[in-house]
């Protein structure tokens, strides 16, 4: 069952909260030696946590659509006596004092939190395969990614480990391992939700945003997680919404932009296959699709890949001077190198943020939604660091970023949500975008899609 089923059921008290969170530990003693999407469990404080859930909801204090339901948390997201490492040995043994703003949330609405899942170093890759405790592994093909950095979110969610997740996207940490296992990933606009408490890569592009298995479960989380936090500079102040408002808001006649260009570039013919698929659903409930000429996204990748190289350096610098030999050696590579781009470049990269975020946002003038693959290829094999498509070498760092990555510069929301398998079974992502602050649009779409693809 998705989360929304499972948690109705715990509300009519039909279904115990520990029941739930039994069946779950099981679950992953059984899978997780071959999938590695939980590096950090505590079992007697999980049952405990549902033996008060339980008793609160049959008492009547129930919290909400949450309550009672176990869910992972990404190992960057630090939790209040829970050992949370960083996928790194530099932090191997650091347990935080404080939780993170989204577990308190968490915790508010009677969530449980039942573990941390695997990431790629401090989140720095989108392959996640390097970490301390090694690689998560697609549970539709073991040998193939999970995608990254949210490594363990994606391969839990997938495998029905937990009932949804966290992860932090500074590149398309959400939407690339949402891409490759086959699940429902957000990132929402820039400031809706808190980082306060979350390890940072990048201070002006991190996101954080839930995994889940359906548009409605994740619409749901994000409506627990978002909201205006004082204690984070970064945070947006914004009234909280319902995200669910619009799901039942059929789309006939509105306007879903296609990119002209960029989008359509280099694609694996599979993915290009269920993206022209994807515009036909869309087509048959009555959309409109309309040719988008988009600003120039080598532009924003280019941005978005001086600001994070500055800032985690920046972040990492005390790590690199002293401890950098504990680091996986193709993480240090990357943090050595991002102390290559000048204090001027920084600057430029910065100023022209917010005329970029302008310009995308006001392509939504003509259109509700853009609509683009999520990745232009199919999920590599683990440790594969070099792609061909269409005859043409790539890294394959490069091309899980190239369709996410400029949306972290912008800042805008993005959903990715499956649309499609390969020959071979491997999940394929469709990514829809959308104005700043326009989440719930962004699941109406989806949901429709998600109902009818």
């Amino acid at each position: 069952m998705n989360l929304i089923e499972t948690a109705k059921l715990v509300r009519d008290k039909q279904v115990s909260p520990v029941e739930l969170v039994q069946d779950l530990l099981a679950d992953i003693e059984r899978r997780n030696d071959e999938l590695n999407a939980f590096v950090t469990l505590d079992p007697e404080s999980v049952l405990q946590a549902a033996r008060t859930a339980e008793q609160q909801i049959s008492t009547g204090s129930y919290l909400g659509p949450l309550h009672g339901i176990p869910l992972g948390i990404k190992d960057i997201i630090y939790t209040r006596g829970m050992r949370t490492t960083m996928g790194s040995k530099v932090y191997e043994n650091f347990v935080p004092e404080e939780n993170a703003a989204v577990v308190e949330r968490i915790y508010d609405g009677g969530g449980i939190v039942l573990g941390k899942l695997n990431t790629h170093e401090f989140a720095y890759g989108p392959t996640g395969d390097r970490s301390l405790f090694g690689p998560a592994r697609n549970p539709h093909n073991p040998v193939k990614m999970t995608g990254g950095s949210s490594s363990g979110s994606g391969a839990a969610v997938a495998a029905g480990l937990c009932y949804g997740a966290l992860g932090s996207d500074t590149g398309g940490s959400v939407r690339i391992p949402s891409a490759c296992c086959g699940i429902v990933g957000m990132k929402p606009t820039f400031g809706r939700v808190s980082k306060r408490g979350v390890y940072p890569l990048s201070y002006s592009l991190d996101h954080v945003g839930p995994m889940t298995r359906t548009v409605m479960d994740n619409a749901v989380m994000l409506g627990v997680l978002a909201g205006y936090d004082e204690q984070d500079p970064y945070s947006t102040p914004m009234k909280t919404e319902d995200f669910t408002r619009y799901l039942t808001e059929k789309i006939h006649n509105a306007k879903i932009g296609v990119p002209t260009s960029y989008f359509n570039e280099q694609l694996d013919p599979e993915v290009s296959d269920a993206f022209q698929a994807a515009q036909k659903v869309f087509e048959s409930l009555g959309a409109v699709l309309v040719p988008v000429n988009l600003p120039d996204m080598n532009r924003f990748v280019e941005g978005q890949q001086l600001v994070q190289k500055s800032e985690a350096y920046a972040v990492h610098e005390d790590i690199l001077n002293h401890r950098a030999a504990l680091l996986d050696d193709e993480v240090r590579e990357r943090l050595l190198a991002s102390a290559e781009p000048r204090g001027y470049e920084y600057f430029k990269a910065m100023r022209f943020r917010p005329q970029a975020t302008q310009m995308l946002d006001s392509v939504f003038d003509d259109v509700d939604v853009l609509i683009t693959p999520t990745l232009p290829i199919l999920p590599p094999d683990i440790n594969q660091r070099e792609i061909v498509i269409q005859g043409q070498p790539e890294p394959v760092r490069g091309a899980l970023l190239r369709f996410t990555a400029p949306f972290n510069y912008t800042g805008n929301p993005c959903l990715s949500v499956p649309c499609g398998t390969s020959k071979s079974g491997l999940p394929i992502g469709l990514q829809l975008v959308g104005r700043s602050h326009s989440e719930a649009k962004l699941y109406r779409f989806a949901y429709w899609f998600e109902q009818n693809r």
